[in-house]
């Protein structure tokens, strides 16, 4: 993985591709740009971004462009971006069997809870997605401040396993 220059390529996924990757995917490419291209998928999209996704990414002054829910399957085509890394960021997403990922890539699992199954007032939704979000950014914001030129395949994929176990 050397090579500062290198443009990292990162696919968040869950199960729905509507809030927590898709999260994700617009910070680790607003902190990261230049570094990471960062891409999201779900195993069973939910055909639609959460609203609640895309206003806490405006309240956090996160920029996203064109955000949609789509199928994994697009990232495990011969013409799909190499990836570098796959983090599942749901529970369920993780116990998939995933597609074989060209480039075999390091993979790793950061669990949050996900903010759209919560029922209840929509001051209470808006905080957890809030509360979620402010995790993600933890997370990635270890993890783009990784020493990537410095870190063979085997220290990486320890380093990704630790941040997934950060309790942020």
């Amino acid at each position: 993985m050397a090579g500062q220059d290198r443009v990292h390529n990162v696919l968040f996924l869950c199960t729905g591709n509507s809030a927590r990757s898709i999260l994700c995917e617009a910070y680790l490419n607003f902190v990261g740009a230049g570094r990471f291209k960062a891409y999201s998928a779900g195993s069973r999209p939910a055909g639609r971004v959460n609203p609640l996704a895309l206003e806490t990414l405006k309240t956090a002054r996160v920029p996203f462009v064109a955000a949609r829910s789509k199928s994994w399957g697009e990232f495990a085509r011969a013409d799909a971006p190499e990836m570098h890394f796959v983090i599942t960021v749901c529970d369920q997403a993780a116990g998939e069997i995933c597609p074989v990922w060209p480039g075999q890539p390091i993979n790793a699992h950061w669990s949050y809870s996900d903010p759209a199954a919560f029922v209840g007032p929509d001051v209470e939704a808006r905080a957890r997605f809030l509360d979620v979000f402010r995790q993600i950014r933890t997370r990635i914001d270890i993890f783009a401040a990784l020493p990537f030129e410095k870190l063979d395949r085997l220290a990486l994929k320890k380093k990704m396993d630790e941040i997934g176990r950060t309790k942020p």
